[in-house]
């Protein structure tokens, strides 16, 4: 790339490591000045001299593209200071090791209400709270990758805004999805399994809902995904099946076994070799017999499991040892069909939670965690006029262990 270019379209990475997981964030800029904008390092200068396309790699250390973690951020509060009712009609319970806003605390928001910067509550008694007022990252460390994915046309320079994008990759999320130094958090007090709609899924699912949850944008990084996991010959699970799979058309020679709800949604999906209709929320034991998959696949479900815990121990038991399990999830769903448990929590904790899912049967290694945001949303997409970035998509994923 000449390396007076300096308008890009930039494609940047975080990686790093929690105690017992990898993790991913991705992010899209539309329009990057390498010259202008803020990366870590001399990774700016270096991008200029290179082609598109090529990723280049800068250690970041704790500290350094977020403030670094500061004892002094954590504090004792009383309890009553917990806006446990900050709207009529909506009440916030605490519970250990989540992360709230801040505009949720009395006298500790800045920017009126309008300080959604979240905290962790650390811990808690009757009368005090022990909140930690720290970026979700600040303890972390990793390596910060990024790649041109092409050149823009160049401009005279007259100032302009400067993009800190080590900020931007790290705002609204990443570092909620590792667990606490000591202690784990407590996502499962309070009904998380409860539904607005409690009746059985059948019932739900009586008429096929040929519909999608994700954009052409974000199907294609689900895909991106998936394909990372598979090999040509594999026998695939695509557990809570539908009329699409997700599955990269790269990985066309594989023997996929779809089990879902609907069997009009099953007989429609063209990936499909067999097909099972079974609703695991009654029955979470899998028809299938013990090591018999080399890889399961969830795409776009694990926030209707109501026995998840369950279900991911089966998983495990049809698994070969060291196959993959794949979950990945966006932010649309069935309303009247979600899990309380998700729609009260952020994004990057529903991570944590599956993560917590895959922990409880003590049977998966190798757990990891993905987010992909920013991408633009994809001009014939129905949301289109209204949303500029595409749907985004989280992944989380582990590996059997040997028994």
């Amino acid at each position: 790339m000449n390396q007076t270019t300096r308008n890009v379209r930039l494609d940047a990475a975080l990686h790093w490591h929690s105690a017992d997981a990898e993790h991913t964030e991705h992010r899209y800029f539309a329009r990057s000045n390498l010259w202008r904008d803020l990366l870590p390092g001399d990774l700016g200068e270096r991008l200029m001299r290179t082609e598109p396309g090529e990723w280049l790699s800068q250690p970041v250390a704790a500290g350094e593209l977020v403030h670094e973690y500061d004892k002094s951020q954590v504090k004792r509060i009383k309890s009553s200071q917990f806006k446990q009712q900050p709207r009529p009609g909506t009440t916030v319970i605490p519970a250990t090791g989540r992360f709230y806003p801040r505009n949720l605390l009395e006298g500790m928001a800045d920017f009126f209400a309008q300080d959604r910067r979240p905290f962790r509550l650390l811990a808690q008694d009757e009368n005090q709270l022990t909140i930690d007022l720290n970026h979700p990252w600040s303890r972390c460390a990793g390596s910060f990758q990024a790649r041109v994915i092409e050149p823009l046309p160049g401009y005279a320079e007259h100032g302009g805004r400067c993009i800190d994008l080590g900020e931007e990759l790290t705002s609204r999320g990443p570092g909620m999805q590792a667990r606490m130094t000591e202690g784990a958090t407590d996502f499962f007090s309070n009904e998380p399994f409860a539904r607005l709609d409690p009746r059985a899924d059948p019932l739900f699912y009586t008429e096929p809902r040929l519909v999608q949850h994700i954009d052409s944008a974000a199907i294609a990084v689900v895909g991106g995904i998936y394909a990372r996991f598979l090999q040509p010959g594999m026998r695939v699970l695509d557990l809570m099946s539908s009329w699409v799979s997700h599955l990269p058309e790269s990985c066309g020679d594989l023997a996929v076994t779809g089990l879902g709800m609907n069997v009009s949604e099953l007989d429609q999906n063209p990936r499909l070799s067999e097909r099972v209709v079974q609703d695991i929320n009654t029955d979470p034991v899998l028809p299938f017999r013990d090591a018999s998959f080399d890889a399961v696949l969830c795409s776009m479900s694990v926030e209707y499991l109501t026995r998840p815990f369950e279900v991911f121990a089966e998983v495990a038991r049809v698994l070969k040892p060291g196959a993959p399990f794949v979950l990945t999830f966006s932010e649309r769903w069935f309303p009247s069909k979600v899990i309380q448990l998700w729609i009260d929590i952020h994004p990057f904790e529903r991570m944590a939670v599956v993560l917590d899912y895959f922990r409880a049967s003590g049977l998966y290694a190798d757990l990891g965690t993905e987010s992909r945001r920013g991408l633009p949303r994809p001009e014939d997409d129905k949301y289109a006029a209204t949303q500029t970035e595409a749907d985004p998509v989280y992944a989380v994923w582990g590996r059997r262990v040997a028994s």
